[in-house]
């Protein structure tokens, strides 16, 4: 189709943005991968390592490239050749996704070279891989030359980068000082947002049905790390123009005071201070500039990591109100779903903030890098993304309709008053409207499949072609038609697109990327009982991971799919064995309890009451009164906490968490956290009626059988009641380890309770009494010792204790009791 005035090599310009920003994220995961590899020993190559190749490696090293090249532009530099040609309109609230293309494009190139000049053996590889190349094919590999050629002159980056773009700082400024709306308004303190009641829907109650509106409906949900990427890098490439535009160095300082170091790729970090200031320190009279940059690292250091801390504070209550209304009334997801993809982006950049501070600590202070309240906001971030996924059925119904029809009808009013619309522009715009009359609710209700990528697509290439200098149709005059085709856009996304939507603003995998940090996190969210309700967010995000893995770079899927896999085992086991501890502690404490109520320690009471009423007068105080069974549980005021009563909290807790998710998909494999919890109860219950034997072997003691059942009915009550916080099946627990111990030996090959009192009624009891050592006493109906002069190497005192006693007083010291 003919574009007009628009140029063949304008066409392209929208695809083209895309492709490079798609091959750019490929080459950037193989060189971070290239970058570990080099800096792990373990992982490091062998051929960098080997001393045969030692002294072939230095001499590739000092001869690279060993080519002479000239003029090898890539194609980034032919593309934004192209861009300044065509004196392209960049405003990220118009031509949003043209501009935010741009600026990906601009940034990605930046880190790529970044990154790749980190690795301290690039030359040592590309060189050996191009002698292996004239080795097997006997001619050097093609692309060679101008990737020697790159890496010689990129040395130094950001320095080199900075003179290439000194004809493109046009374009990328204009792009950069577009942001002046957007970014000051994200980047504000938590009690402005707390004053302008942020992400509230019960803030204003008349208006909770009222569509959730902006004229720059993508930029609200925009992260507010990848502008600060595009701000600091940008204007670090065209710093000429913080001597000159007021607006671009308030973005720049505002940007500098927000954060001391920003995220490259993944755990890559740049440390922006420092390297704006070497950076700027050879350029003449950039003194000032330079002293901007030491006032907004200070303001940094000591009021950044503060603001931050206030901000997750603020977003664990705001995330906290939206997940509990929405999962009341799931009918606001349609008018209010701005609001969720706000809270989710804005959650996602605080979080990724910390996690790369905390890990790059610059000042003494630690307090604002250490939050223990994370995992709460990280599971508010999940439940909304949870009510997503489970009514998307309802976002499209109420979307489908707005699209046919206010979107349809606004659009085509646009479209109409338009003072000069040629030909194709005007049949892409009728395409767009005719797209959206022909929706119906019918079609969701019968379950069709929508695809608008094809329409989202033409208005990006429609973009592309009305943002030219020479364009009949230019946008720059038209901005009400841009915000509107945003606007409209994104409402197709939430009839097509939710899972992207929920990967764009929620995709938490850079944490696999910091499993240190991370395990630590989720160790401190099981310290502390009051988060431990939220300790399942952390097995939740490992489903994250494969998301971060890219289609340039298949073989270290396996790799991270490893990584989630292993990470969400150890979580949900450890998760697991904390509520194996807490139950086990709680049956221990029953199990006292019960034992306090046996007949074995009635004769203290028995004796005390008769010496109270005994008229013997004694110049002594008596013994202390004992205290009696269940005065435990006599309570003057409820607010007295006892141990058993803090060990129940922090198990109902923990339960929550276990109980909160049936199962969880991870990489092609399935997590069910209760089984974790039904399988470690078995392991534990088993042990334990093996422990309530108290078989000692040195001093051939045993506990009475009818003991152990007053010790296992506590236990086995107890557990039963951990079906009142979470849903498993304990009377297979029951089943399992009950009937092993009919056995001789469990199915781990030890020892049951079975074995233990038929060894000890054989080879201790029946072996001292066929000796002679034992006999049974019919008066006291128990077994007893006999005199003689050997030592016994037991006392069969306890092995039939007689339960009725008339006074048992008179037997406290008899060698049956």
């Amino acid at each position: 189709m003919s574009r007009g005035v628009i140029q063949p090599s304008q066409q392209k310009l929208a695809e083209k943005l895309t492709i490079l920003n798609d091959r750019g994220i490929g080459m950037l995961t193989r060189v971070y991968n290239i970058k570990k590899a080099c800096g792990d020993p373990k992982a490091k190559p062998s051929y960098l390592v080997d001393k045969n190749l030692e002294s072939a490696v230095k001499f590739i090293v000092r001869k690279f490239p060993a080519v002479e090249t000239r003029n090898n532009n890539d194609h980034v530099c032919e593309l934004l050749n192209t861009i300044d040609a065509c004196q392209v309109f960049f405003d990220i609230t118009v031509n949003f996704d043209l501009t935010k293309n741009y600026l990906d494009l601009v940034v990605t190139y930046t880190t790529l070279m970044t990154i790749l000049s980190r690795i301290e053996e690039r030359k040592a590889i590309i060189g050996l891989y191009n002698y292996a190349h004239e080795m097997t094919h006997g001619a050097s590999d093609r692309e060679y030359p101008r990737l020697g050629q790159m890496i010689v002159d990129y040395e130094n980056p950001l320095k080199k980068m900075m003179e290439e773009f000194v004809p493109h700082g046009k374009s990328l400024s204009d792009a950069l000082i577009s942001l002046q709306m957007v970014y000051p308004r994200r980047n504000l303190s938590a009690d402005q947002w707390r004053n302008a009641q942020l992400l509230s829907l019960i803030s204003a109650p008349s208006t909770m049905l009222n569509p959730a509106q902006s004229d720059t409906m993508p930029c609200e949900y925009l992260s507010l790390d990848t502008m600060e990427k595009w701000i600091v890098f940008g204007f670090i490439l065209c710093h000429a123009v913080l001597n000159s535009d007021a607006a671009a160095l308030s973005l720049w300082k505002l940007a500098l005071q927000s954060s001391t170091c920003l995220c490259l790729f993944r755990d890559e970090v740049f440390h922006i201070h420092k390297a704006a200031e070497d950076l700027f320190v050879n350029i003449r009279g950039y003194n000032k500039r330079i002293n901007d940059i030491r006032e907004c690292k200070e303001q940094a250091l000591s009021h950044a990591g503060s603001m931050h801390r206030e901000r997750r504070k603020f977003l664990r209550s705001a995330l906290k109100e939206l997940a509990t209304v929405l999962a009341d009334q799931p009918g606001l997801l349609g008018p209010k779903a701005l609001f969720v993809f706000m809270a989710l982006s804005f959650a996602r950049d605080e979080i990724i903030w910390l996690l790369r501070h905390a890990d790059n600590i610059q000042k003494k202070s630690t307090d604002d890098f250490i939050d223990k309240h994370i995992a709460e906001l990280i599971f508010y971030m999940e439940e909304l993304r949870a009510h997503v996924r489970k009514y998307g059925p309802v976002m499209q119904r109420y979307y489908v309709q707005y699209l046919s029809g206010f979107d349809a009808v606004v659009l085509n009013e646009l479209v109409q008053n338009l003072s000069v619309c040629p030909e194709d522009e005007s049949i892409i715009m009728s395409s767009f409207v005719n797209t959206m009359t022909s929706l119906s609710v019918k079609q969701v209700e019968d379950g069709e499949v929508f695809d608008f990528r094809g329409m989202r697509l033409d208005w990006f290439r429609l973009q592309a072609y009305t943002s030219v200098s020479k364009a009949s149709l230019g946008i720059a005059d038209h901005k009400e038609l841009g915000k509107m085709m945003n606007t409209i856009i994104f409402h197709t996304k939430m009839v097509d697109s939710l899972v992207e939507m929920l990967v764009e603003t929620s995709d938490l995998s850079i944490f696999c990327f910091y499993s240190r940090a991370f395990e630590k996190m989720f160790q401190q969210c099981l310290e502390l009982p009051s988060q431990s309700r939220h300790s399942i967010c952390f097995p939740l995000l490992c489903t994250h991971f494969m998301s971060c893995t890219h289609e340039l770079c298949p073989e270290e899927r396996h790799h991270i799919g490893d990584r989630s896999l292993s990470l969400c085992n150890m979580f949900l086991d450890e998760m697991a064995k904390q509520a194996r501890n807490l139950i086990t502690d709680i049956c221990t404490e029953q199990c006292t309890l019960s034992d306090q109520l046996l007949p074995k320690h009635c004769a203290k009471t028995i004796s005390q009451a008769v010496n109270k009423k005994s008229k013997k007068a004694t110049g002594k105080k008596g013994e202390p009164e004992r205290e009696k069974p269940g005065v435990e549980s006599m309570r003057k005021n409820r607010l007295l906490v006892t141990n058993l009563d803090k060990l129940h909290t922090a198990l109902s807790e923990l339960c929550f968490s276990i109980n909160y998710v049936p199962n969880l998909a991870v990489w092609e494999h399935t997590f069910t956290p209760r089984e974790y919890l039904t399988s470690h109860l078995e392991i534990r219950f088993t042990k334990s009626i093996v422990g309530m034997t108290m078989y000692n072997q040195a001093t051939q003691e045993i506990a009475k059988p009818s003991e152990l059942l007053t010790s296992v009915r506590a236990y086995m009550t107890v557990l039963q009641s951990i079906e009142n916080y979470v849903t498993i099946d304990i009377t297979r627990v029951f089943n399992n380890v009950l009937l092993q111990q009919t056995q001789h030996l469990d199915s781990h090959g030890e020892p049951t309770i079975t074995s233990l009192y038929t060894n000890w009624y054989l080879e201790t009891l029946l072996r001292q009494v066929s000796n002679g050592h034992i006999a049974y006493f019919p008066a006291m109906k128990a077994f007893v010792n006999l005199p003689t002069e050997n030592e016994l190497t037991f006392n069969c005192r306890g092995v039939l204790r007689h339960l009725r006693y008339k006074h048992c007083t008179n037997y406290v010291n008899a060698s049956c009791c």
